[in-house]
């Protein structure tokens, strides 16, 4: 009995097919998107492919300087002078004025950037951090070449003066770090404040509630949850000041001279690259090819720099919910 009652049941009710997909809900194709999408994708593999390009363009001509008899790889990174012309190759004395300038640099612009960020987050009111952003990043708009002639004509003779003229060189390392440092201070700042920014308020009054100083709770809980921005800013600062061209080859001096001495003159690796290329140097000449085993060595600098710099923030980066 059941089994009729069921099987009656079944024949008498009429299933209806699914419904359909109303026409308004159906997802059509936008062409608009398609080609922003098609575009997008192409500026990225345009980027790829030009990376791709300045590697094999520094590697192939590095292989030329390489392949050079009187070059061997070990005299290129232990020797402490670089005299192409006359086959001496060691890049030393290029790397640690580079090195140096980039010191100097770094010790300008890290602490007063994150000092400058702190305080235009912490600190500043709306209408003065209106006022007072635009007026910091107005510094990285000048051009590099102004930079260079600023340290050139008014922080060496000030050097000078304090140093004495017989210490002080009138091309030296000193001055153009200093400049550099100045020019970079922007990036520093700006990064940096964008991180302590993005720090949820949360923290801030939770700090407060028990009783912490702003200045404790911007030193203690806003800095350590934006360390890696900050990281970020800071790695991205060397890569821009290991970079830096004008100021060194203006005001830093001509000349490979392995020295640690700020007062004196010494010639940074974008320093030589600039003034071998703007001279009448043959192609396939020691010095020619020089300048593109020198490009790479700066372009794996600045790429292991960029790898640290991803590292340590995934390493330090904190995740609110």
């Amino acid at each position: 009995m059941r089994e009729q009652i069921m099987n009656h049941t079944l024949s008498t009710v009429q299933i209806k097919p699914a419904s359909r997909v109303p026409e308004f809900l159906r997802k059509k194709k936008r062409w608009n998107e398609i080609l922003i999408q098609g575009f997008l994708f192409f500026c990225g593999f345009v980027s790829i492919l030009t990376t791709i390009g300045i590697v094999f363009e520094l590697g192939k001509e590095s292989l030329l300087f390489f392949a050079n008899p009187d070059v061997s790889l070990l005299e290129f990174f232990t020797n402490t002078r670089w005299q192409p012309s006359i086959g001496e190759f060691g890049i030393l004395p290029l790397a640690t004025s580079t090195l140096l300038t980039t010191l100097i640099a770094m010790i300008v612009a890290l602490p007063v950037g994150l000092s400058a960020a702190i305080f235009l987050s912490e600190y500043a009111s709306s209408k003065a951090r209106s006022v007072l952003k635009p007026i910091l990043e107005i510094l990285a708009g000048v051009p590099t070449v102004v930079y260079g002639y600023f340290a050139l004509t008014f922080m060496t003779p000030v050097l000078r003066g304090i140093f004495g003229e017989q210490n002080v060189e009138i091309y030296n390392t000193l001055s153009a770090g200093l400049v550099m440092g100045i020019m970079i201070l922007p990036l520093v700042s700006s990064m940096s404040e964008d991180a302590l920014t993005a720090v949820p308020r949360s923290l801030r009054e939770a700090a407060y509630g028990l009783g912490s100083t702003r200045l404790e709770t911007a030193v203690q809980i806003v800095v350590p949850a934006a360390l890696s921005g900050i990281i970020a800013a800071f790695i991205i600062a060397i890569s821009r000041a290991i970079g830096e061209t004008m100021i060194v080859a203006i005001a830093a001096g001509s000349g490979s001279n392995f020295t640690f001495n700020p007062f004196k003159a010494a010639e940074t690796m974008t320093g030589y690259i600039a003034r071998i290329s703007g001279g009448d140097v043959g192609y396939d000449t020691p010095d020619y090819n020089s300048i593109f085993a020198i490009g790479l060595v700066l372009f794996l600098v600045t790429l292991g720099l960029n790898i640290l710099s991803r590292r340590l923030s995934a390493k330090y980066r904190e995740v609110y919910e």
